[in-house]
């Protein structure tokens, strides 16, 4: 074990960075709960982890309330602009909607989210949580060797298209140090007028919180971001120079909405995941068909074990594939995705002597499953960074690391206080690969609505308003009506089966969470990637290097396509409990990257 279980009575705090951690203790030391705490902690993610997430992000937010003992998630995913429709891409001459741009754009939903999350069941006032982040953005912050690696591959794009994002984050023309101390004027300046409007509206904090979020959604920043769209035509994933079509009518309609959870039981706990509108779900239905099996039987990372769980994971997936999607737009199966006899038939799928290569998903009741077809394209000639905006996931991979790198990554953090209460939730979105900076506003877009499929008459097809299903994922557990358990992972398409192997590690096999976020981590890339250009490879499983030989020669046997790659690389689990005793805090962190950490007191 690389580090120690941190343990404390006053609070826990566990995220993606220091910086965040440290905040959100701080707002639990000056008198605010879990809450305030997870708010404090997620402005700071904006500023500090530009490369991951931002303002105009997203983010799915699970919550305990103590005092009504209520799990909800509060939904930061926004919807597709009004003008968004298949026709209007195809008019383009796109056959799928671009990972980079302007043309991917959903209505920033992390800044909304933020706010709700606070007005509702915070106590502190907008600015105690928003003066770190400021203080960041204006004074500066170490700026993290992955953040400056990503700005030095895609300086040129910077400095002669993109050139507001060239302004952000280039330092006289030139690609900051890693280490070196970053600043965002633009960005604090942003807060701060937020700040100020809101203040000015009146003393009450629910009215100057609910000001801040007219200052964002139908004030200045939807002013810039509406302007910007409307007479900017800038390069993208496609080679080509196109337009928005969010515009400031599709954030002004816009509210972050608290909603219920999907939940499962599994080994005597209540597992709550966001709703279907996200790939949560698809963890549920790995438990349900995981608790048909002997894993402690197995052994913890055996071959037997490994396999099992990557075919389980296959057939949840593939799921999701088939039947994930906005259920304010589409009817989603859940209920008979996790019904007992339905898992039944879907586990007897499992041969543990052979890995399956096709995808199969199921057909609950009488319906049928389709999945659009996964064409092979070719990404746009030309320098290096182009081929970067055609991947439309956040990591940006030097030329000189090898392809077994691991790919996917954005923000998670997660927090628990001594009444009880406790948070998770993976901000995303917005990052700085994904689309220009705003001018003036010291932050980009993100492109969640490349996940949206352009065929019609598929759960995740692209209609105006539509939420696109996101791979967001953060996961909190019930022990005897009271949250014991809140964690999550950076990773897209891989969060449910990296925290699947941290959450049956410290469940079936005992192991205490520090130990369970440092268990050998693996996945299956055998359903299509969320992310453009939706890459698929079915047998293929990447597992750490310090798996043992003997272990993935018999998952070779079976017919698994290993990749071994580096170890200590994938996923960055974060996580904080109870102890149901004491009632003791506890926090953990992943060592993996060098910067999750976790805080306790």
């Amino acid at each position: 074990m690389t580090r120690p279980e941190l343990r404390g009575t006053f609070g826990a705090v566990s995220s993606t960075h220091w910086l965040a951690s440290a905040a959100g203790m701080a707002a639990l030391e000056s008198g605010g709960n879990a809450f305030d705490a997870a708010v404090a902690a997620g402005f700071v993610l904006q500023v500090v982890e530009p490369h991951l997430n931002g303002p105009g992000g997203d983010v799915p937010i699970l919550l305990f309330d103590a005092a009504g003992g209520d799990v909800r998630v509060i939904c930061g995913q926004g919807p597709m602009p009004r003008a968004a429709t298949p026709a209007a891409f195809r008019n383009l001459g796109l056959t799928r909607i671009p990972g980079s741009g302007l043309l991917p754009a959903t209505v920033p939903g992390a800044f909304g989210a933020w706010l709700a999350l606070l007005e509702q069941y915070g106590t502190l006032r907008l600015r105690q949580v928003l003066d770190h982040a400021i203080g960041y953005a204006a004074d500066g912050y170490p700026l993290l060797p992955k953040a400056a690696g990503a700005i030095a591959v895609l300086a040129p794009l910077f400095r002669d298209e993109w050139t507001e994002s060239g302004h952000t984050y280039l330092v006289n023309g030139v690609p900051p140090r890693p280490g070196s101390r970053m600043r965002n004027p633009a960005l604090a300046e942003t807060y701060r007028r937020v700040l100020k409007e809101a203040e000015a509206a009146g003393p009450g904090r629910e009215q100057q919180i609910r000001a801040a979020h007219q200052a964002f959604y139908g004030g200045f920043v939807a002013e810039a971001i509406d302007g910007r769209l409307r007479r900017a035509s800038v390069l993208d994933a496609t080679g080509r120079r196109h337009s928005g079509l969010l515009t400031g009518d599709d954030m002004a309609l816009w509210q972050a909405r608290t909603e219920e959870t999907a939940s499962c039981r599994y080994e005597g706990v209540e597992v709550h995941k966001p709703g279907p509108w996200s790939q949560g779900p698809v963890f549920l239905q790995q438990l349900a068909l995981l608790e048909g099996f002997d894993l402690a039987a197995m052994g913890l990372n055996s071959a037997d074990y490994l396999h099992t769980v990557t075919e389980c994971a296959k057939l949840a997936y593939a799921d999701r594939e088939a039947w994930y999607g906005d259920p304010d737009f589409t009817d989603v199966p859940l209920a008979a995705l996790l019904d007992p006899g339905y898992t039944r038939r879907r586990r007897q799928l499992v041969d543990g002597r052979t890995a399956a290569g096709t995808l199969r998903p199921g057909a609950p009741g009488d319906r049928r499953a389709w999945i659009p077809p996964v064409g092979r394209a070719e990404p746009p000639g030309g320098p290096y960074w182009q081929g970067q905006l055609y991947d439309g996931l956040p990591t940006v991979i030097p030329p000189v690391v090898a392809r077994t790198e691991a790919r996917g990554d954005t923000c998670c953090l997660t927090v628990a206080d001594r009444h009880g209460n406790m948070v998770a939730a993976t901000p995303s979105g917005g990052w700085l690969k994904s689309s220009p900076v705003i001018p003036g506003l010291g932050f980009p877009l993100g492109t969640r609505g490349q996940m949206a499929w352009l065929e019609e008459g598929h759960p995740n097809s692209l209609a105006p308003g539509k939420r696109p299903r996101t791979t967001l994922s953060p996961t909190l557990v019930l022990r005897d009506g009271r949250a014991r358990l809140a964690f999550g992972t950076p990773g897209g398409d891989q969060q449910d089966q990296w925290t699947l192997g941290f959450f049956l590690a410290h469940l079936d096999f005992g192991l205490d969470l520090q130990r369970a976020t440092e268990t050998l981590a693996f996945h299956s890339e055998h359903v299509p990637s969320s992310f453009t250009p939706r890459t698929h490879r079915p047998l293929a499983v990447k597992i750490e290097s310090r798996c043992p030989d003997d272990v993935t020669a018999d998952l070779t046997r079976r017919g698994h396509e290993i990749e071994s790659v580096p170890d200590w690389s994938l996923g960055r689990v974060c996580a904080v409990g109870v102890e149901p005793g004491d009632g003791m805090v506890v926090a953990a962190a992943s060592p993996r990257g060098e910067q999750a950490y976790a805080v306790a007191r």
